[in-house]
């Protein structure tokens, strides 16, 4: 189903069921708005449990001020409609209390967005607005008065209260959204294994860079191929659901044959990933009318370099993902599965990342399956797509078992005894 074509009442609905599922908003807190082609603003109601709204529940208020529906609009709609009116670009408008972004609010900060390329790319600068009583209209003038400064921003940071977070559509607005607060909790993360790495600004143009591949006309698809697709969409689904990727970031593919792969596209909502929407790299070159992933080129290269690599995924999960924004080793011999599953991590560097791709296929193998990207989360390589998603899962679950024993002492890794004693008991992990 495609999300622009539903009704504003059922994207707010479809919207929130997202934000609440995930622990972004509580019962009670946040709201959300949309703005329609005749002006007419969607709003969340008013006292209504944001974990099981309905269609009916949402009001609409009208160019005149009018209103519609059966429960009064959202206390802080005066905000939503004075961003409306200060912004004209503006189409949709989330209010919520994400975890760490309240965090940030609450020590008067914003999330500086410099520390992932695609945060920087999709959230720009984050401003902040200072306290005012939530619902009133000095709030509405604070919040208007930092979307009025230019086209940026689009995210504003409430002192004391939460996020405000606006796009050109409500899709648009949710990979905001989720990125922003995505952002926060890797820095937070990050903070807690010592200082945070950020991207200059020459880093963050070499970023922006994309290699360019040549089309070609696609085949018709094989039975090898349909069931690539098939494991993609369904392991993306549920890294989706586990937070190992967020709406907008995460690419996975998988080999078909010798030099052809199935991979993940460009501009696909990870929820919402189907089918066809994935894209065939064949020989160097791109499936008609389709965008790969940006990473295709890495990994081709890893592909070409390693004929028992089959699956590759890019991820971006919030433990992993502060780990590759720090200095902070990454050390796997915590326990047996961790070792076993990942081996040693290194880290790759940012100029490696977006070169040829030759560097990261002498650093990733199967027996060196998973690298941290610097300041780009982490990348798995597998024998297959389980065997490459079960390593990631180890892979951030090792990752948040570390930065929680950072307020418990210092970590007591095994010794290399216990190591050789895993490797040789078993060898084919």
């Amino acid at each position: 189903m495609s999300f622009a074509l539903l009704h504003p009442r059922d994207q707010i609905v479809a919207t929130m069921d997202r934000i609440y599922a995930h622990d972004m908003t509580t019962t009670s807190g946040g709201n959300i708005s949309v703005k329609d082609e005749n002006g007419d603003v969607w709003i969340t109601p008013a006292r209504v449990d944001k974990g099981s709204l309905r269609r009916q529940d949402v009001v609409r208020i009208r160019p005149d001020g009018s209103q519609d529906g059966i429960h009064p609009p959202s206390s802080e709609f005066p905000f939503h409609l004075a961003i409306y009116a200060a912004r004209p670009d503006v189409k949709a408008v989330i209010h919520a209390h994400p975890g760490a972004l309240v965090s940030f609010s609450m020590c008067g900060k914003v999330p500086d967005t410099r520390v992932f390329p695609e945060s920087f790319n999709l959230c720009g600068e984050v401003a902040f607005a200072p306290y005012a009583l939530p619902g009133s209209k000095k709030l509405g003038e604070r919040i208007a008065e930092q979307f009025a400064k230019s086209s940026q921003p689009t995210s504003v940071v409430l002192e004391n209260h939460g996020v405000v977070v606006a796009g050109e559509d409500l899709g648009d607005a949710f990979r905001r959204f989720e990125t922003l607060e995505f952002t926060a909790q890797a820095i937070v993360h990050a903070s807690q294994l010592g200082s945070v790495q950020y991207l200059d600004e020459a880093q963050l143009e070499k970023a922006g860079q994309q290699h360019a591949l040549e089309e070609y006309d696609p085949f018709r698809p094989t039975s090898v191929g349909k069931e690539a697709r098939k494991d993609i969409v369904d392991f993306v689904h549920r890294a989706y659901e586990h937070r190992l990727m967020n709406s907008g970031w995460g690419s996975f593919s998988a080999r078909v044959d010798e030099d052809a792969f199935i991979i993940t596209p460009q501009h696909v909502d990870r929820r919402e990933l189907d089918l066809a929407d994935l894209v065939v790299v064949r020989d160097g070159r791109r499936a008609a009318g389709q965008l790969p992933s940006r990473v295709a080129q890495l990994h081709r290269a890893i592909y070409q370099a390693h004929p028992e690599v089959n699956a590759i995924v890019n991820a971006l999960p919030v433990h992993g993902a502060a780990f590759s924004a720090s200095q902070y080793p990454l050390d796997t011999r915590t326990i047996p599965e961790s070792y076993l599953f990942l081996k040693d991590v290194p880290k790759i560097a940012l100029d490696d990342v977006y070169g040829d791709g030759a560097a990261v296929a002498s650093v990733l193998s199967v027996k060196n399956p998973v690298a941290l990207l610097e300041n780009n989360g982490v990348m798995v390589a597998g024998r297959t797509a389980l065997d490459a998603f079960d390593r990631l899962e180890v892979l951030e679950s090792t990752a948040a078992a570390i930065i929680r024993s950072r307020a418990l002492g210092a970590i007591r890794p095994m010794p290399d005894s216990v190591i050789e004693e895993l490797l040789a008991a078993f060898p084919g992990v």
